[in-house]
């Protein structure tokens, strides 16, 4: 019998079909396709004769088809130049951290050199494909980039992009809501956030207006103002394009803008798995062992539910902490009145710049200094384990916890 590994890759279908000289339609090999060659990427560099020759992975065909290539039958520049500038940088680092001079002329390459180079490409293409993935889930018109120039990580194997909460069986995320406003022209006197006692949140160049601790009601489903209503600002998903990088001081994953992005300006939702607190205790003791902070109680009104991102969540499960942040916390309610199930919006404290990190205190407090009750009630859940903070910022507290 012939199979293949469950969840395989559409490369490896690829190379399996080709190997065993099968064709299948649904993942492009045919019989004009079976034999076709296109370069993936290139593993190795070598001179002989006075001809430079390339080691060619060919794409959908598995490595032990590779094949040395001379440098003028390969029409892949840009492939060319990854390569060099990869065993640029390998070589760069020297020995003991000591910058080595790289010579141009190398007839052959050590085998650490061409294996990092191949880590690289890999890398590169899974990167790729993380993006792509990332921008077909995502239900914002703003692009997802993903950036590793720091080392070999790539993609998260454990980590599934959701766009809103992902409730845990017997959680209902989405109830309360039976009317909306009549609003022809929002903020009228009987808007959503006046029916709850609250004011607008926004003023009219929709930027936040209200105080932190104090919460967001935006119009819902059932209200008859239409999608440019002021009043739906979060429920319209991150308006700026932002950039999951790789951090160069330990700190894993990190988050920057693209974008300039204005004070108070709505930046991205925290979504992930909504729990019990019961269940967060449990997730709690395992993921302190492993330094982990993806625990945000929703305590706004009471203490039964907790969010837990580690697993299922989108952009914001990458921003890292800061004991002097760019981003703060607000509880929205849009299609869910329950004072228990808050979604949570960030938005940012002051001007960041195009290429700026973003943060926020996993402690909610910090430059920003929250004192009433409600605002206690938007810090994450509370860690057994201390975790050294790498923040770098001035008032540094030293512990994330």
């Amino acid at each position: 019998a012939w199979y293949v590994p469950c969840l395989a890759s559409l490369e490896t279908l690829q190379e399996l079909c080709r190997k065993e000289n099968l064709t299948c339609k649904s993942i492009g090999i045919t019989n004009r396709s079976l034999k076709s060659y296109e370069v993936e990427y290139l593993c190795d560099y070598k001179v002989e004769e006075g001809k430079a020759y390339y080691l060619v992975k060919w794409k959908g065909w598995p490595e032990s088809s590779n094949t040395w290539e001379p440098r003028k039958h390969l029409n892949c520049p840009l492939l060319i130049q990854n390569f060099l500038r990869d065993r640029n940088e390998y070589l760069s680092r020297g020995r003991e951290g000591k910058a080595m001079k790289v010579r141009n002329h190398v007839k052959t390459l050590k085998p650490a050199v061409a294996d990092y180079i191949v880590k690289k490409a890999k890398q590169r293409i899974a990167l790729q494909r993380w993006k792509e993935e990332l921008n077909r889930k995502k239900n914002h018109k703003a692009m997802i980039l993903v950036e590793n120039t720091v080392d070999l990580e790539g993609p998260p194997l454990d980590f599934y992009y959701i766009n809103e909460y992902k409730p845990a069986p017997g959680i209902n995320v989405l109830n309360g809501i039976t009317t909306g406003c009549e609003c022809a022209d929002c903020p009228a006197e009987k808007c959503c956030p006046k029916e709850a006692g609250f004011i607008l949140a926004y003023n009219k160049r929709k930027k936040l207006k209200i105080q932190p601790g104090l919460p967001i009601y935006e119009c819902n489903s059932y209200c008859r103002c239409g999608p440019d209503c002021p009043n739906r600002i979060v429920q319209k998903g991150t308006p700026y394009s932002l950039c999951i990088f790789r951090t160069n001081n330990g700190r894993g994953w990190g988050v920057k803008t693209l974008q300039k992005i204005k004070t108070n300006s709505f930046v991205m939702e925290y979504v992930g798995e909504v729990i019990t607190s019961e269940e967060a205790e449990r997730r709690g003791q395992f993921y302190d062992n492993q330094g982990n902070t993806y625990l945000f109680d929703l305590d706004y009104d009471s203490d039964e539910f907790t969010v837990d991102a580690a697993r299922y969540g989108n952009v914001s499960h990458f921003v890292n902490h800061s004991c002097d942040p760019n981003l703060q916390v607000f509880n929205v309610f849009i299609d869910n009145l329950d004072l228990r199930l808050p979604r949570i919006a960030l938005f940012s404290t002051r001007t960041i710049k195009a290429g700026e990190e973003l943060t926020f205190d996993y402690q909610m407090k910090g430059s920003i200094d929250l004192t009433s009750d409600a605002a206690e009630g938007l810090s994450p859940s509370k860690k057994r384990i201390r975790t050294v903070c790498k923040c770098g910022a001035v008032c540094c507290r030293g512990y994330l916890n």
